[in-house]
């Protein structure tokens, strides 16, 4: 099929695969992606209504020995600046956030070679135990550290954090589910594989996910097209990640360096996502990376839902790109794009609605 006949059989609800996806990206213009995107994604939330959820990001440390090329957070061990939260600090953070209204945490952090699975299962439980949040926490490579430093197998790990009050993982760490891609940038972090077993022992502990993509780090369009594959057959198979979120690399400060990519790749990408996995239900549209206006667009070009109001973010920052956003300006983003905002759980529940004013002109 040329790309005007998959768009159109892509709108028409019908799945697209892996080579149409790719031609897509590559000639496919920019309107007519939005179209379809907007189209598919609007069959699947036909209510006028965009979400977003209160959360913070903690990181409790940014010490790793994983040294990923396109990381301008982490510190390596012993290296001025490297840091460990005590648990005080870390709950002084979440009483702050849940003063604001956070319904979820996010912690995060470098892959340290002295934290064991001890140390998560003491600070989640007292989390847990004093504040009514999800944990949406530890990546995919987290995981994999954390067993292995710990002397467990995956699924024992994971078992034991989530008896310990872990509800659900981000999708951070797959960065580009590519292999040979991962072995130039970060070849100290967990192959593609153990990411996507890490998510599937999840579902087989009847735990959900979200999953990520970080694109434009100089790698080819099929890199893209094979990460994409790789998250929609593992969908098909666990149903386990309830939204997806593609973003752009930050090159400041980083080993890896170059250009940041721009809005329209961006909003290409966003679309095929949104056309391609037709089998995961939201997308999130990546204000954080893009900034308010880009964001607002990416409601029309397929993405439901603009993540999280971040009230503390500090791995995107220290790579030079400090946007911020309150909860208002997360309402009036979703607004102008001519939505009710709904301010969200983690999985997706309702918390409360913020509707939008409709002016009318008043006949005479």
């Amino acid at each position: 099929m040329d790309a005007a006949a998959t768009l159109t059989s892509a709108v028409d609800g019908n799945r697209i695969g892996p080579a149409d996806a790719l031609l897509l990206l590559e000639v496919a213009t920019v309107p007519e992606l939005g179209w379809a995107a907007d189209r598919v994604c609007t069959a699947m939330h036909p209510e006028r209504e965009r979400t977003y959820v209160i959360d913070r990001n903690i990181n409790y440390t940014n010490v790793c020995v994983s040294g990923c090329k396109f990381c301008a957070f982490f510190k390596r061990p012993n290296e001025d600046g490297g840091y460990v939260l005590s648990d005080e600090e870390i709950l002084s953070k979440v009483d702050e956030a849940v003063a604001l209204g956070a319904t979820q945490i996010m912690l995060q952090g470098g892959l340290h070679p002295d934290l064991r699975i001890d140390y998560f299962e003491k600070l989640f439980k007292c989390i847990k135990a004093t504040y009514p949040v999800a944990l949406h926490s530890l990546s995919a490579p987290e995981i994999v550290h954390i067993a292995g430093v710990s002397g467990l197998s995956i699924s024992a790990a994971l078992g034991r954090l989530r008896d310990s009050g872990l509800d659900s993982l981000p999708g951070g760490g797959a960065e580009l589910l590519c292999d040979e891609w991962r072995r130039k940038v970060s070849p100290g972090k967990c192959s593609a594989d153990e990411w996507l077993l890490v998510m599937r022992t999840a579902a087989e502990l009847g735990m959900k996910a979200t999953a990520t993509m970080v694109f434009g780090m100089g790698e080819e369009l099929n890199c893209r097209i094979e990460h994409l594959g790789m998250i929609r057959d593992l969908q098909d198979e666990t149903s386990v990640f309830t939204a997806f979120i593609p973003w752009t690399f930050q090159p400041g400060n980083t080993a890896l360096g170059g250009n940041p990519v721009g809005a329209w790749d961006y909003l290409r990408t966003l679309a095929v996502c949104r056309l391609f996995l037709d089998n995961v239900a939201n997308i999130q549209a990546s204000w954080v990376t893009q900034g308010t206006q880009i964001a607002e667009l990416a409601l029309r070009f397929g993405a439901n839902d603009l993540g999280s109001t971040m009230i503390e973010e500090n791995v995107v920052a220290a790579a030079g790109t400090t946007y911020r956003m309150t909860e208002q300006d997360l309402v009036d983003i979703i607004h102008r794009a001519g939505f009710d905002a709904v301010q969200r759980t983690t999985q997706y529940g309702f918390v409360r609605a913020h509707r939008r004013r409709v002016c009318r002109t008043q006949r005479r």
